[in-house]
């Protein structure tokens, strides 16, 4: 192993110049004109597999391509199998006058690389690809076979994913699924993470007058779709933070005091969070803590809202239309398609006469939990505490990994969280970054992480 660990650590320069080329491809899923960029992203990623010494494949889908690479391995192998996870797609970088610099164009600061899809997702897998070389260009046996899927639709659903690992169910059979794509609290804290929320999706837009209309001769005759929309997302949360849609806490498991326990570990204090994301005062669901409101309860998002003018100076007019764009996050427990409908039933039964509602429904997922005492699970935290040299802590995560559940039931494995991004990395924001020590002790832990897993 010592052999694995100097490799990675004499060959960090050219890591990070081959983490800026991959980079600088603008791998958009949400936006039709990255397309190419997409395909010319995953081709980079099969060469470099490649010239790592991976068995590397481009696998067309009905969208953007699936990267397959393995570990060379002789077909009566009776090493355990394992599949590391990641996604080459990123999150669109607008508002691009926030950015400090090009969102493509990789730039390094202090001791982080700023650069959209850094910490989301692809610094965050390239620390497992760089750990697999390492093992190769040393001539050090893996003791367990390694599958990298790498797909380009995450961020938008991970619709053809479901269908490959179907086609692909027997080759892609392994005993658990590694995924770096989520947080941990500080270098300080690695961090095992044994809950996700799920998460579904949909667009709302109020029409009224069949055009724009003056406001100075029509306003005040008809409805303004603006203030309807404005007005009806009022309703769907109470001043104590909680969702007031009938039947939305159903499902909803309570907390353990064991779960309770970890989340008090969470080191980010409610003031340093203040700091950190620089709201007047925090806000969420009375009756738990910041770290339990963004992690472990159901939440109602707005993520858009437009309508009318938006340009320089003033049109005086009453708008057409007014659209928002809405996520609810999911615990465990809720189902998707019923947390669906009951929250369209609402919005339809509140909309006024007024305007006409049209609902566009989008992605959905349920939410994910695995037992961090499972044999698995206490081999990852081994890895952790090793690599990072501190204690890991247990944590629930408020973000989404839709395919993660699937994996669960159509592979039958669960799936190690492992991420490496920190709080104040900007994971779909702008001015996104990953901290080099981060992706440096991420290839440690990752060595580190085959020995501990194989033996279990």
């Amino acid at each position: 192993m010592q052999a694995v660990l100097d490799y990675l650590k004499r060959n960090q320069t050219r890591f990070v110049a081959e983490l800026c080329e991959l980079l600088r491809f603008p791998s958009v899923s949400a936006q039709p004109q990255h397309k190419k960029d997409l395909r010319a992203c995953a081709e980079w990623l099969v060469s470099h597999c490649r010239a790592i010494g991976l068995e590397a494949k481009l696998c067309p889908t009905a969208g953007h391509p699936i990267v397959l690479a393995k570990t060379p391995r002789d077909k009566k192998s009776r090493k355990p199998h394992f599949m590391v996870y990641g996604h080459y797609d990123v999150q669109p970088p607008e508002p691009l006058d926030l950015w400090q610099s090009p969102p493509f164009a990789p730039r390094i600061v202090g001791k982080s690389i700023y650069a959209r899809g850094s910490t989301d997702n692809k610094g965050q897998f390239f620390s497992h690809l760089k750990a697999v070389e390492a093992y190769h260009k040393t001539g050090t046996p893996l003791l367990c076979n390694l599958t990298f899927v790498l797909e380009g639709e995450e961020e938008v659903g991970s619709e053809s994913l479901s269908a490959f690992l179907k086609t692909h169910r027997r080759d892609l059979a392994c005993k658990a699924v590694v995924i770096s794509d989520t947080g941990m609290p500080g270098l300080k804290y690695p961090a095992l993470t044994y809950a996700l929320r799920g998460i579904i999706a949909f667009e709302i837009t109020l029409h009224g007058p069949a055009r724009d209309l003056h406001s100075g001769v029509f306003g005040g005759a008809v409805e303004n779709p603006a203030m309807a929309l404005a007005r009806l997302l009022a309703q769907v949360r109470d001043v104590n933070g909680r969702v007031t849609i009938p039947g939305f806490y159903q499902e909803v498991a309570p907390l353990s005091r064991f779960e309770r326990q970890q989340a008090a570990r969470y080191p980010l204090k409610d003031a340093q969070l203040k700091k950190l994301l620089g709201p007047p005062e925090l806000f969420g669901e009375r009756g738990f803590t910041p770290t339990e409101q963004r992690s472990a309860r159901p939440t109602f998002e707005i993520n858009g809202l437009t309508s009318g003018y938006q340009g320089d100076g003033s049109k005086t007019i009453v708008p057409s239309w007014a659209r928002a764009k809405i996520t609810c996050r999911l615990v465990p427990e809720q189902k998707p398609e019923h947390v669906r409908k009951t929250v369209l039933a609402y919005l339809k039964k509140i909309c006024p006469p007024t305007v006409r509602l049209e609902i566009s429904a989008g992605h959905g997922a349920e939410a994910y939990h695995v037992s961090p005492t499972s044999p698995l699970a206490q081999a990852s935290i081994r890895a952790l505490r090793q690599a990072f040299g501190a204690e890991p802590i247990l944590m629930r995560e408020g973000g989404s990994i839709p395919i993660v559940n699937q994996f669960k039931k159509i592979l039958g494995a669960d799936s190690l969280l492992l991420g490496l991004g920190l709080p104040d990395d900007n994971a779909h924001s702008p001015n996104e970054k990953f901290h080099l020590a981060c992706f440096a002790k991420g290839q440690r832990m990752s060595a580190l992480l085959w020995q501990e897993l194989a033996r279990v």
